[in-house]
């Protein structure tokens, strides 16, 4: 096949190809497309047949020292999702464009540390979800979205993502698409209903998303007003709120209820499967990330041996 050669075309058509026939989200298309920008920063190489084990070593280095708009270095995790993106991107050029491109095998990811995972004990748990003033309208969206969140252990992008026609109160279940496209049932829980319910009377605009930004300006709008859609940003300044005004010192993020919800699943007895399927994990070992903390065996044997 005869192609242009430059990085800049090969990544271009590299992301077409993945709208185009694997269908991937406008997110995972962003998430890559600022991956592959930072490659073309920092690699300092105009085609992809210039990738060698030299070239390589030297965007590693450079993925080293960048630092991101806070000044920060990036996390190892950050850094092996741009080398994981690189590899996707070398697999597709030998694949589907047939070039005689450095093999993604060749790259080696940076060892990472064992993922901590934060979560919130009852008590911490219970003061975020009642901190929200539930007598105004913002309050009662805020709270909707606090106990959803622990109600079903939802990504923030796919809480945003909820539009009102897909809630069911009867079954109470939620219909999500979440990453690669994969669609997975969540379930409310009555607190969550209870919340949704109150959030959504107290709404007097018809417009299509769940949760909005602007109550008040959104009254007299017309459907499906995706405008008005509550934004990432808010959302999770929303959870930090709560959590300084709550008094709650381990500083938990959005994804820091997922955890929640996860490991409180586990140690109320549920199997890993029926986590990982609830999480919509793709892989049974990112679930796993859990057990060290949710082990009730562990905790026994410890009482039973230790210190007689």
């Amino acid at each position: 096949m005869s192609h242009p050669t430059t990085l800049a075309q090969a990544i271009d058509r590299y992301l077409t190809f993945l709208q185009a026939e694997q269908n991937k989200s406008p997110l995972t298309i962003r998430s890559y497309r600022q991956s592959l920008d930072l490659l073309l920063k920092l690699s300092q190489i105009e085609s992809p047949l210039l990738f060698s084990k030299q070239t390589i070593r030297i965007y590693k280095t450079a993925l080293h020292s960048f630092r991101a708009r806070n000044g920060r270095e990036l996390s190892i995790r950050t850094k092996n999702h741009h080398l994981t993106i690189l590899r996707a991107f070398l697999r597709y050029l030998i694949q589907e464009e047939e070039m005689d491109v450095l093999p993604p095998d060749r790259i080696q990811r940076f060892k990472e540390e064992q993922r901590k995972v934060k979560v919130l004990f009852a008590d911490d748990l219970a003061l975020l979800l009642s901190s929200p003033n539930t007598n105004t309208r913002e309050g009662k969206r805020d709270k909707a979205i606090l106990e959803l969140f622990f109600s079903t252990g939802m990504r923030l992008a796919e809480l945003r993502s909820i539009n009102r026609t897909e809630l069911n109160f009867k079954t109470q279940e939620i219909s999500v698409r979440g990453k690669r496209g994969k669609v997975r049932v969540v379930f409310l829980s009555d607190a969550a209903c209870a919340a949704l319910q109150e959030y959504l009377e107290s709404r007097l605009d018809h417009l299509a998303p769940l949760f909005i930004a602007h109550l008040q300006q959104a009254t007299f709008e017309m459907p499906p007003g995706e405008q008005f859609r509550i934004s990432a940003n808010m959302i999770y300044r929303i959870v930090k709120r709560y959590a300084s005004q709550a008094g709650i010192l381990s500083n938990p993020s959005p994804h820091t209820l997922r955890h929640s919800f996860a490991t409180d699943l586990l140690r109320n007895g549920a199997d890993l499967r029926s986590v990982q399927e609830l999480l919509g994990h793709k892989d049974l070992s990112t679930t796993q990330i859990y057990t060290h903390v949710t082990n009730p065996q562990l905790k026994e044997v410890h009482k039973k041996f230790h210190g007689k």
